[in-house]
């Protein structure tokens, strides 16, 4: 279906091309997984076989792609839109209409298919990603996961031979991203569907491929081979196959059912070690749900030894002034007597377990009882949070549960509809931004809002001066998170990965004591995102306070000391990590799966304990 032949790609300006040498050819109706490290050129060689390349990006492209038969050199993108359906890594790139029903038609009325079929197929792809309630509404208004979704439902609706996916889930919660390549797969079996994907959260869906495609290195021949042989030789690979290594298992796993059914071993050799009780750093903050006034209100629900079930109201800390500093709180003791208990306690018939928020005695944040609409959606609701100095809190949950709400709020960009919200002693929609840049600093989930110089070496001089920070601390950052990023390079010809790390470098330059990531790892790698685990800890260990929004359990297990977990705007499960995602089957990182139920998190804590050194 697709055919490589002697395939490099020269962008000008580089001293060498991206790609170089590809001969390869993808079978008709195979789910074929691109991977390769951050900046190897897995987007040009998506973009050669939707004719983006070079028809749109530029560049040389030597050799010959054919997709379907057709010469992607002779065939521009429109030429190929009835056979090649795109979803690049950036979905608000892909969009053309304004509401969510109108973009999944407007590739069918390109084509000029009949209404009778465009609606049937609106239809379908609704209920088959979830979108049915979603289908009136604007765009704009969407989180950053829905849209993603959209995007894939606009080009599923056409039916084309071929899917070309760049990063399909790096936005999406696990139970979305599930949902999107079971939705797939069924493409692929079903219909004779060819996909070919680029992703880097591999632990979501090597197990689907039918073959992997390496890129090893920049310009780099690519291998193509069975995933459970691509993982051994890859560079970058899942923490089950991790894991799989670790133990000696041959062939590795390329799933948690797959591992557990071999862990039998392991078990026995991690029986007698205790597990890490605890993240980087000591908890240092909760969540609650504060409930409605009076008896009997619904709270959240707090994730304890037995999983996130219940939780009940925290003392409050008083009124606090949100033009002031806030005062101490009071030392937090363990409730007793009854407990509010929230729908899904009462649903599943337990009692909440008891909790308290943890006391701050000088919290670098404190909101209290926060309430945001936008609209007619009341997107966050009694939502109390205290953080203080080196803590690093995960929040998780579905795609709209409110997460960038929460980080809008705390940064300023959205004004609370009820409750107060204090960073540094200030209400940050009524401080001039001047001010609170001092104090927090958001990376977006869209880092290209945060560029706007022609160059890398012009943002990182910009982000110097801003922060008043010596030269050369940003451009530093940029090559400690992602080295061989060149000066001269303009951010919007970086790939999603650099862009981020470029993004990251330019907040953390001001080294604000409050550092907010909304999905941070995006586009990165695993080793870029061991990079980034690795500032991120030190910055937490002078005393930054950090808030995670992220559908990357891994980055989680990994990193935080506790997760908060929204549904609907309100918290639904707090607690130290382990606590909370071990008995999740949604939160979960895959060691935790294998190993269950003992709180092993990440390959890191196993290999330590078996080396002796936990």
């Amino acid at each position: 279906m697709i055919r490589f032949e002697q395939v490099s790609v020269r962008y000008e300006g580089m001293g060498s091309p991206t790609l170089s040498g590809v001969d390869l050819t993808v079978p008709e109706g195979e789910l074929v997984l691109l991977v390769g490290p951050s900046g190897v050129g897995k987007s040009t060689l998506l973009g050669a076989v939707s004719g983006l390349v070079p028809h749109f990006t530029g560049g040389v492209l030597t050799g010959r792609v054919t997709v379907g038969g057709r010469d992607t050199r002779t065939h521009k993108p429109r030429e190929l839109a009835d056979l090649v359906g795109t979803v690049g890594q950036d979905p608000l790139a892909h969009f053309v209409t304004d509401t969510v029903e109108d973009e999944l038609a407007y590739g069918m009325e390109s084509l000029g298919l009949a209404p009778g079929v465009m609606r049937r197929r609106v239809e379908e792809t609704l209920d088959l990603l979830g979108l049915a309630e979603l289908r009136d509404r604007p765009i704009a208004t969407l989180s950053g996961g829905q849209r993603q979704r959209v995007a894939i439902g606009s080009v599923l609706t056409p039916h084309p031979k071929v899917l070309v996916l760049d990063e399909p889930t790096s936005a999406l919660d696990p139970a979305a991203a599930e949902e999107v390549l079971a939705v797939l797969q069924r493409l692929v079996h079903d219909l004779g569907t060819t996909v070919l994907m680029a992703e880097h959260r591999l632990e979501r869906v090597v197990q689907y491929a039918d073959q992997v495609l390496l890129l090893p290195s920049p310009g780099a021949a690519p291998v193509m081979g069975a995933p459970a042989d691509m993982m051994t030789v890859s560079p970058v690979r899942p923490p089950v196959a991790e894991l799989g290594l670790l133990a000696g298992w041959d062939p590795l796993p390329l799933s948690v059912r797959d591992a557990r059914r071999r862990a039998a071993g392991l078990r026995d050799r991690l029986a007698s070690v205790e597990p890490p009780s605890g993240g980087p750093g000591a908890p240092a903050a909760s969540a609650v749900s504060a409930g409605e006034a009076g008896g009997g209100a619904d709270g959240g629900m707090d994730g304890g030894a037995d999983g996130p079930l219940g939780v009940s109201p925290a003392p409050s800390a008083g009124p606090a002034s949100s033009a002031g500093p806030t005062s101490p709180a009071p030392s937090a003791a363990p409730l007793s007597g009854a407990v509010r208990r929230g729908p899904l306690a009462r649903l599943l018939g337990r009692r909440a377990p008891a909790a308290a928020q943890d006391a701050v005695a000088d919290p670098v944040t404190r909101v209290d009882g926060l309430g945001v609409r936008r609209g007619r959606v009341e997107a966050l609701r009694r939502v109390s949070l205290a953080l203080a100095p080196g803590g690093t809190v995960a929040l998780m949950g579905r795609n709209g549960a409110g997460k960038s709400t929460l980080l809008a709020t705390l940064v300023g960009m959205i004004e609370p509809t009820s409750g107060t919200v204090l960073v540094g002693g200030l209400a940050p929609s009524r401080t001039h931004p001047r001010e609170m840049v001092r104090r927090v600093g958001l990376v977006p989930q869209e880092p290209r809002d945060l560029l706007y110089a022609d160059t890398v070496a012009a943002e990182c001089a910009a982000a110097d001066s801003d922060a008043g920070a010596p030269a050369g601390s940003c451009r530093a950052l940029v090559s400690e998170l992602l080295p061989g990023v060149p000066d001269g390079t303009h951010p919007r010809d970086l790939s999603e990965g650099q862009r981020l790390a470029l993004a990251l470098a330019v907040v953390l330059t001001a080294r604000p004591p409050l550092l907010l990531l909304d999905e941070p790892t995006r586009g990165l790698d695993y080793a870029a995102k061991a990079r980034l685990v690795g500032v991120l800890r030190g910055l937490a260990a002078e005393g930054h306070a950090i808030v995670l929004a992220t559908h990357d359990v891994e980055l989680a297990a990994e990193l935080a000391d506790r997760v908060v977990i929204l549904a609907d705007g309100e918290v639904v499960a707090d607690g130290p990590t382990a606590q909370v995602v071990v008995s999740s089957p949604a939160f979960a990182p895959q060691t935790a799966k294998v190993l269950a139920p003992r709180e092993w998190l990440t390959v890191t804590q196993v290999r330590r304990a078996l080396e002796g050194t936990v």
